[in-house]
Parts: C-alpha cells; structure tokens; sequence
C-alpha cells in the first residue's frame, strides 16, 4: 500500500556520500568566503559580466582595499579569477559552478519563510 513520505524521510534511495575531511575542510572553505555581505555584493556584481576593481568600487561604494582584500579571499577559493591590463585587474566568476551555486543560494532564501519578510 503506498504510503505518505514524512518529512523527515528520504525521497530517494541514494546513498550518501562519503566526505573525506580535506573534502570537507574544502567545502566549509568555500561556504566560509562566500558568507560574508561585502563578498555577497561582490560576486553579485560580475555575476554578468567582469568588471574591473575601479568599476567594483563605484559601484558598491567601497573603497579600493576593500574591495582588493574581499577579491583576494573569493580568489584564494577559486571562486573567482582575474586577469590584468595593464594597470587594471578585471575579475570574473571563476565557472558556472560558482553561478549556479549563487543562483541557487538566491532562490533558496527567497523561497523560505526569512525570504518572504524582505
């Protein structure tokens, strides 16, 4: 007879994977430079298309070491890469994983109860 899944049950049979801890270490890293704000406005804002720091700057109100600093940790990640023009360093998100992830993350909070009161 079929019965009702609670929520707490599984939907498929899947087995979950195992994580080694570098693994897991890795992907705390990952989570940890994209939970802060300044960082969250900044993957925002190349989400589209590169920018350059100066352009990021303006466009955020935020002062050059900052945004430099903020870039620097979301690069350590891998989150995002740069490329350099002479004297101007443009960023970019790093690939589609990282697009995907922040897209999710948006649809995610707009979805749930938290979301619906902003």
């Amino acid at each position: 007879m079929y019965q009702m899944a609670s929520k707490h049950t599984r939907r498929d049979a899947r087995p979950t994977p195992r994580l080694s801890a570098t693994r897991v270490a890795e992907v705390a890293r990952a989570f940890k430079a994209l939970s802060d704000p300044t960082r969250v406005r900044l993957v925002a804002a190349i989400l589209d298309r590169e920018k350059c720091v100066h352009d990021l700057c303006s466009e955020l109100e935020l002062e050059q070491s900052t945004v430099s600093h903020q870039l620097r940790i979301l690069r350590d990640q891998d989150l995002v890469r740069h490329r350099k023009v002479g004297r101007h360093v443009y960023y970019a998100l790093d690939d589609a994983h990282i697009r995907a992830l922040f897209e999710l993350a948006l649809t995610h909070v707009s979805h749930g109860k938290r979301g619906a009161r902003s």
